[in-house]
């Protein structure tokens, strides 16, 4: 029976182009009608002629607007931020002949009566933001139309991205209308903003940029920024989105909205701004001490014998290792996304998984939102498939039944570990040879990926569908067990996704010097966001070059070329400070013993490499408990650190990882070019080191001052890495997966120069009980004066904790110059119980 599956997209014609209630060319903005304000329980409603516009304090901190050009508020309905209960905020509510000026305990909000235009001004009366004085937003009203798929004639095209369907669009009507709205601030000099997600083009600072947010295989948008200012906006809107501060108009349009609606977040500090959108959008899941481990995956494993004997591999040669992937087409011929193994090749996909879980590793299973065979029958018949067989994931029965009749029946019965949600766009418009001619112009690429995603799931919710497909994996698995954490790496993100146990990657990228150079700020401008969690495709998913656009590694020869093989290690060394960890592309295999023998440079830099990341995993889970406990974030830009120092504002190729370190990976070839060109060059990088601190050398001890660019040595076993003045870092042992040595000894090293706090968090590592209080914490200080180290009393248990822990505390020395190691200082052993203890030195 042929089916007609209705949806809304832009249409292409506009309906009155006036901009309401703005000035117009012509009019004298004297003559404007001023707007009337009335205050209200949370704020103040402001009026002109038919326009409504509202402020409320949801905190003394966080402001929300509203503005409509005529008729009533009507929200969005892009569940971004969680339904909450505002608290009575306490505020001022006065006016003068020009102003209205609304005054918490925190912020002072300013509107033009006779613009509409807000002034963001901090408690002693220093300006933070301004919206433009002359035309702060203006709105055209757009048409939706209704959209009929007719699935009898859909078309499939093979493409890189899998089997895509091509829907047939059957039939249209005018249904509604919405606005397109734009909203306009102006900036202030020297100001530099943040955020947006993660994106190609590798911009760190936003200011003189245009960035266009869709979702894309390669663009996660995500419509919030941050400025060093230090407050933070978010739009509430799902439509596709631009960002421009670019002359003529530069402004923040909202290609499909009900309303313009955004959170004004003042800090000061840029954690703050994170835990003000946190408690927007929902807290950050706490991801299982495995997740922090090491990823193994390529394009693709094809049967069972081959995973297992991928792990074995990995325990015979004392490689740890915690997660191996099933990529896609597991399952049978032509049913693409479909839920269920193919018997021909996994005849006992249980016992697969069984075998994994034996050898102490987990089973990452790549599930798509297409359906396919049974599952497009069925959902089909309840309305449940949006089209191109794209189940409809805003719809909770939807959801509910893509978990509990395939995903939960077929899957995770099996004993499926974590999910790998790919292809959550779910369409990419320019991903096939047929835009070749579009790939380097931004804009064509943003309209015809937006026609794509306004004809599937409508303009109003075109950037929304990631946001609610995670959302159905994890309030489902959560309902079938409390003992495994939901994990979801997933390709397209979205703000309020944190808070469904995902982690974001950045698409299907090329092996390219310069495309790995962009990586690094993108994902930065992604975790600045609020959403923390973001990853990479170690060696990038595309090694060759093929007609593609996309497809244009620098390395045909992939692993049998020493230049690719060192591309590999500096990625890999990058990934090692990223939340997540993992190893993953086409063209050729990533098993560390692809690049060489053991006792060759890039092999054993790959080993070093794990063995480091499962040596940093007190410090690195501990940190993990920050950001669900503390709203912190874990690899972060130099600007969340220091803000005071604007020479950080636009370095693209260092970071923070949590508190500590600072990590300054090798972007360009120092060893080989392509094709085993050999390269004659020092093997060194500049880095800079941040003012207000001083530094240590990871690798050698040497302390440093800040306020300073120093050479640093990079050679092939490391990439330069600092230590903050300040820090106290639990290092663990040696170790084949995550949970293995659970009371081996720790190595507390400490980094003086000033006082120094860090807290270690143990819990059960995989299970929800830590929501219910089953977990520990320790927290260690450093008075720097007194030169007394104090492990404060363990507050709180968990099932299995090991009653006493060893630690070995180190501290390093503080004489610049020092040859390594020279001056360290070693208390060798202390047997802790729980009860607080102080050493001195």
């Amino acid at each position: 029976m042929q089916r007609k599956i209705l949806f809304y997209i832009l249409s292409l014609s506009i309906v009155s182009l006036q901009a309401y209630g703005q000035k117009v060319a012509g009019q004298n903005s004297s003559t404007q009608k001023l707007f009337r304000g009335k205050k209200e329980t949370t704020g103040a409603l402001f009026t002109r002629n038919a326009e409504q516009l509202r402020l409320a304090f949801v905190s003394p901190k966080i402001v929300h607007i509203q503005y409509v050009p005529q008729g009533d508020f009507k929200s969005n309905k892009t569940d971004i931020c969680l339904p909450r209960k505002n608290e009575k905020v306490a505020f001022a509510f006065s006016q003068n002949t020009n102003f209205f000026i609304l005054q918490s305990s925190a912020l002072m909000v300013r509107l033009n009566k006779i613009t509409g235009s807000f002034t963001y001004l901090a408690k002693d009366g220093k300006r933070l933001l301004a919206e433009s004085p002359s035309l702060p937003r203006s709105a055209e009203q757009i048409n939706i139309e209704k959209v009929g798929f007719d699935d009898s004639k859909n078309k499939v095209e093979k493409t890189a991205n899998g089997d895509l369907v091509i829907a047939h669009v059957g039939s249209k009507s005018i249904i509604g209308t919405a606005w397109k709205m734009i909203s306009r601030f102006e900036w202030q000099s020297g100001e530099a903003l943040f955020g947006l997600g993660s994106h190609e083009e590798g911009d760190m600072n936003l200011r003189g940029k245009t960035q266009y947010l869709y979702q894309h295989n390669l663009k996660k948008s995500v419509p919030v920024l941050m400025s060093s200012k230090g407050y933070g906006l978010l739009f509430d809107a799902g439509s596709t989105m631009v960002f421009c501060d670019e002359a003529p108009d530069k402004k923040i349009q909202l290609d499909a909205v009900n309303q313009l609606d955004y959170y004004f977040m003042y800090g000061p500090d840029l954690d703050q701004v994170v835990g003000h959108y946190r408690n927007l959008t929902g807290k950050v899941q706490l991801a299982p001490r495995y997740a922090f481990g090491y990823i193994q995956s390529k394009e693709r494993y094809t049967n069972p014998k081959e995973i297992d004997s991928i792990v074995t591999r990995f325990r015979s040669n004392s490689i740890p290792l915690d997660v191996i992937v099933q990529d896609w087409n597991y399952w049978g011929n032509g049913l693409w996304g479909h839920k269920k193994f193919d018997e021909k090749f996994y005849p006992n996909p249980k016992e697969m998984v069984t075998k994994v879980h034996q050898k102490n590793a987990r089973f990452m299973l790549s599930i798509w939102p297409n359906v396919a065979g049974n599952e497009s029958v069925e959902m089909g018949a309840k309305g449940f498939v949006l089209g191109r067989s794209v189940y409809d994931a805003f719809n909770p029965l939807a959801r509910k039944m893509y978990w509990k009749d395939y995903v939960n029946k077929n899957l995770f019965s099996l004993g499926v570990d974590a999910w790998w949600c790919d292809s959550s766009e779910p369409v990419d418009g320019d991903w096939n040879d047929k835009a070749n001619s579009i790939a380097n112009n931004p804009r064509a690429r943003y309209e015809l990926n937006s026609a794509g995603l306004n004809e599937l799931l409508g303009p109003l919710r075109a950037n929304l569908f990631s946001l609610n497909h995670s959302r159905g994996i994890y309030e489902n698995q959560r309902l079938v067990t409390g003992q495994k954490r939901v994990v979801n790496l997933t390709r397209s993100g979205f703000a309020g996704i944190h808070r469904y146990g995902t982690f974001i990657w950045n698409g299907d990228t090329k092996a390219t010097w310069a495309d790995f150079a962009r990586w690094i700020p993108s994902g930065l401008n992604y975790m600045a966001t609020g959403n923390p969690y973001w990853t990479i495709d170690a060696g990038a998913f595309f090694v060759k070059s093929k007609s593609q656009w996309f497809w244009k590694g620098d390395f045909n020869k992939g692993t049998q070329d020493a230049g690719y093989r060192e591309f590999y290690v500096r990625t890999l060394q990058f990934a090692t400070w990223l939340p997540m960890m993992r190893s993953h592309g086409t063209d050729f295999a990533r098993e560390p013993w692809q690049f060489g023998d053991p006792g060759s440079p890039f092999y054993d830099s790959i080993i070093s490499q794990i063995n480091l990341r499962y040596r940093l995993l007190p410090y690195t889970y501990s940190v993990a408990a920050m950001v669900s406990n503390a709203d912190y974030t874990m690899t972060r830009p130099l600007v969340f650190d220091f803000m005071k120092d604007n020479l950080v504002f636009d370095i693209k190729d260092q970071f923070m990882f949590g508190p500590s370190f600072m990590v300054c990976p090798v972007i360009s070839p120092m060893y080989f070019e392509a094709n085993g060109r050999e390269i004659n060059q020092a093997k060194t990088r500049k880095v800079y080191l941040p003012k207000h601190s001083a530094w240590f050398d990871f690798w050698t001890d040497l302390s440093y001052k800040g306020g300073q660019t120093v050479v640093s040595d990079a050679p092939i076993d490391h990439i330069p890495v600092f230590v903050k003045a300040g820090s106290i870092i639990p290092f663990g042992v040696s170790r084949q997966y995550s949970d293995e040595k659970p009371d081996a000894p720790v190595e507390l090293k400490v980094y003086p120069g000033e006082d120094a706090s860090f807290t270690i968090y143990q819990d059960e590592g995989d299970n929800y009980n830590y929501e219910k209080g089953q977990s520990a914490t320790t927290t260690v200080k450093w008075d720097d004066k007194s030169r007394i180290l104090s492990i404060g009393e363990r507050k709180g248990s968990f099932p299995g904790m090991p009653e006493k822990q060893e630690y070995k505390i180190m501290l390093v020395s503080t004489n610049e110059g020092a040859r390594p190691g020279k001056n360290l200082i070693t208390f060798k052993k202390l047997i802790y119980t729980g009860e607080s203890v102080k050493v001195k030195w």
